[in-house]
Order: C-alpha cells, then structure tokens, then sequence
C-alpha cells in the first residue's frame, strides 16, 4: 500500500495522465511485451500507469482511481483486470476520449478525480490513526499490568 506522501506525488503527477502516450511511457520497464496481454499500451488503454518498487517491478496503478494492481500474468487483460476490481473508476465509464471533452466535462471528471484522491488519503490517515491508538493502548495495558 503507499503511503500518503508517495499517493500525494502520484496524484500531483497523474494529471497529466489523461494522455495514453504518457501514460504508455512510463511503461519503458514493464516485464510485458509483444506476446503477452498486458502490453503497455493495453495498460495504458485501461487507464495504467507503472508505478514499481525494488520489491515489486510490476505494480500499476490507475491515474484516475488510484487501485494498484500486481502480481500481473502474461494473460491478463488490463481492462477487464480494472473492472473487476474497480467497477466504478470515472475512467472506465468515460464516454468519450479525453481529446474530445469540452471544459466543462473536463472540470466535472477531474473534480471526481480529487474526490477519489481526498477519501483515499483521508482512509489511510484513519487507518494510521487506528493503529496509532491500538499501540498506545497495548502499551498503557502492559504499563499497568506491570504495576499490579
């Protein structure tokens, strides 16, 4: 899972990414090529971006939805891979091609963009939190356990 800064950079980053041939870019070290499925511009097509890590080399994420997907086999199809498991990413139900979006759609698109951004940061944040008062709880309760 990222963290908040590195969703934070993304996020920044992922602007741009509305572009297929960005987004196809950042697939230069991406372990699938011709014989495979999931090439980079079928993952760009579904709205991928490759985001790895030294322990993970194919993590993709969506630029839009922001659900990281890895552990990706020759097989797989990016686009029905996204459905599946975000069925109500803004970018798959996009009608027409970005290219084509007056102002207007543009705004409402990105605005549900940042909506998606902003609960995912606040989700992580509550999660840190949770954990950050179990932790403090189990140490109260050792601390006074140890009184006794």
């Amino acid at each position: 899972m990222a963290s908040i800064d590195v969703l934070s950079t993304r996020f920044r980053f992922y602007d741009n990414m509305y572009s297929q041939d960005l987004r196809e870019q950042s697939f230069a070290d991406w372990p699938f090529r011709e014989e495979c499925n999931c090439t980079p511009e079928k993952m760009a097509r579904a709205g991928f971006i490759h985001c790895p890590s030294e322990n993970e080399p194919d993590v993709a994420s969506c630029f839009y939805c922001l659900i990281e997907l890895e552990g990706w086999e020759p097989d797989d199809d990016p686009w029905t891979e996204h459905v599946k498991r975000s069925p109500n990413c803004g970018f798959l139900t996009l009608k027409k091609d970005f290219t084509k979006l007056t102002a207007a759609e543009y705004y409402v698109i990105e605005k549900k963009r940042i909506k998606v951004f902003l609960r995912k940061v606040c989700h992580k944040k509550m999660a840190y939190l949770r954990d950050e008062i179990d932790q403090t709880l189990e140490r109260l309760k050792s601390q006074f356990d140890s009184e006794i």
